[in-house]
């Protein structure tokens, strides 16, 4: 029998890939209800390999998306819900537009509602599979939370926003989780380790907000992530609240006397909302639950120990960070951050507080004797109090990544600050710019461990020397033996035969030239060794090696440059003040 030709594009990539008007036809949607609906469920274009066979001979560029998630999509309840909504509204408008009041409202009370709590379980399955996808949602929400009232951003969103993030913030403070902080142009970077997952998410800037239009962005596609993000971040705050024997939503102790005026004046739920985003309260828990510092069991690994000793020096130095600020009280002045600083104090073990007519949530006044830190933004201030030190902010960021207290001599003030270093920046880095205040860092620990190794020199030296001086007594007595066995030696010596002698070796000095000749001959040997399916790979990263190279030294150049501009100025006004 003759087989059946098969049609041309029925199998192959021709099969695999449909272009997003045959996805929109196919599922009978609207182009805006599609982005939506493919936002939520985390469907996004693919790139074929030969578009020409994925677009069927058809030229241009075209967005494809995989058959299969298409037909995924198909089976998804939702769809219906947004078919729903398309009624709703032109029932709506037509009631609108008759003046049927009445139907209006009737309308309006039954209006569908859009569920989601079951794509967040099929989309993270499980608790830590939500967590590893945490860094894109907090920024966002973050983000929203300091939106205004926009007209193409509803309020309740960015109210909601606000207080997901800041019971989330409460969670990070009562695990103890942050690990390094950074402040950028952007805002503040944040990480923080849960449950073995780091989570970097991104605070914006508490400056006045200058809308943009809609023209740059697009916020209706930005409030349809939002949207998703805020029940998976609630479900997130739950499960950790619950894990950290805290109640959810959360709740204070009893700070107050029944009869609190302030209580009196508002409403119980804007009481507890002002208090959360203070972050200065601590939440109640609803066990008293000890906490379990990590230990790490001494395991006889004689493969390889030096993984073992990083990983308990990794502990020491997490448990010391843990209680940075144990026992210190900060004091904020007015023109500070204040909500970058109170997070940071109190996951650290401080105590914080700030003036009662700046924000509500203030625990202790500025007349305090017990503040030891006041941090201040300022040149100057009028009245000072001796039994503290006062400070710029940086010097809390500083010390968080230095995982110590820093001195603070370079941090008080009306001092010029060091440069704030990037942490999420890799030490061992290759082919990249290192500034010189990064390498005084590091310059500082290798000048310890030579004074560290000049000690045990000097240790050793002293034990040579108790060791030399016993040798010279030793061989006082042993001359007064030889003399006495001379003829004996000799008689023997005549009767043995010849020893075999060996003579010292001489050291021959190698050639520099020589060594590096064997090395680049050796290396060039093994680039050969490449297989050829790796060899376009090597030769990237080998161009992205020399580009990084490039870099790093016009930044050198430019930076000389820089402080020989600086050297010629302090001159010039020495000269001038001299003058």
């Amino acid at each position: 029998m003759v087989s059946k030709r098969k049609k041309k594009y029925s199998t192959g990539e021709g099969a695999q890939f449909v272009s997003r008007r045959a996805a929109l036809k196919k599922l009978q949607l609207s182009l805006n209800d599609f982005r939506r609906l493919c936002i939520i469920k985390g469907i996004y274009p693919r790139e074929p390999r030969n578009r020409k066979r994925a677009q069927k001979g058809t030229p241009g560029i075209k967005t494809l998306y995989h058959i299969k998630d298409i037909q995924f999509l198909m089976h998804e309840p939702i769809i219906w819900k947004l078919r729903e909504y398309k009624i709703f509204n032109r029932k709506v408008g037509r009631a609108k537009a008759i003046k049927d009041f009445k139907a209006m409202r009737r309308y309006l009370e039954n209006h569908p509602t859009l569920k989601l709590d079951h794509i967040v379980k099929e989309r993270y399955p499980t608790f830590i599979d939500a967590v590893r996808d945490l860094d894109d949602c907090l920024t966002l929400c973050f983000l929203f939370s300091t939106f205004p009232s926009l007209p193409h951003i509803p309020r309740s969103q960015s109210d909601l926003c606000r207080r997901l993030t800041m019971e989330f913030l409460h969670a990070v403070i009562e695990a103890k989780a942050l690990r390094k902080v950074f402040i950028s142009i952007k805002g503040y970077y944040y990480q923080a380790e849960i449950k073995g997952q780091t989570i970097t998410w991104i605070v914006p800037h508490h400056f006045s907000f200058e809308p943009q239009s809609r023209t740059e962005v697009d916020f209706k596609i930005m409030s349809t992530f939002v949207e998703f993000y805020t029940i998976m971040l609630g479900f997130v705050n739950f499960r950790l609240y619950h894990t950290l024997n805290l109640f959810y939503p959360p709740k204070f102790a009893i700070m107050d006397n029944p009869n609190d005026k302030e209580k009196a004046l508002v409403d119980e739920n804007v009481f507890v909302a002002e208090r959360v985003a203070a972050l200065n309260i601590p939440l109640s828990k609803s066990t008293t639950g000890a906490e379990d510092d990590v230990e790490i069991d001494n395991f006889s690994l004689e493969e390889n120990p030096e993984s073992v000793e990083e990983a308990r020096k990794e502990a020491e130095s997490l448990k010391t960070l843990k209680t940075l600020f144990k026992g210190l009280k900060f004091f904020l002045n007015r023109e500070v951050p204040r909500e970058p600083l109170v997070f940071i104090i109190r996951c650290f073990g401080g105590e914080v507080s700030w003036e009662k007519s700046l924000f509500i949530g203030a625990t202790f006044e500025e007349t305090d004797e017990s503040i030891t830190h006041h941090i201040v933004d300022r040149s100057s201030i009028d009245k000072k109090y001796i039994s503290r030190y006062y400070i710029q902010p940086q010097w809390i960021f500083d010390c968080v990544n230095a995982r110590t207290l820093l001195p603070i001599t370079k941090y008080l003030m009306g001092e010029i600050l060091p440069p704030h270093l990037s942490p999420f920046v890799d030490k061992e880095r290759d082919e990249e710019y290192i500034p010189p205040e990064e390498r005084e860092l590091y310059s500082e620990e290798t000048l310890e461990q030579m004074h560290k190794e000049e000690s045990e020199d000097e240790s050793d030296t002293n034990e040579k020397q108790d060791e030399s001086k016993e040798d010279i007594t030793e061989e006082n007595m042993e001359e007064d033996l030889k003399d006495s066995d001379d003829e004996i030696n000799e008689n023997a010596a005549n009767n043995k035969k010849p020893k075999l002698g060996v003579k010292p070796g001489e050291i021959e000095k190698e050639a520099p030239w020589a060594k590096k000749r064997e090395e680049r001959q050796e290396y060039k040997l093994r680039e050969k060794m490449i297989k050829k399916k790796h060899r376009n790979l090597y030769k990237s990263m080998m161009k992205a090696k020399q580009e990084r190279g490039k870099e790093a030294w016009l930044l050198h150049k430019k930076r000389k440059l820089h402080d020989e501009k600086q050297k010629t100025e302090k001159k010039l006004k020495k000269k001038q003040t001299n003058v």
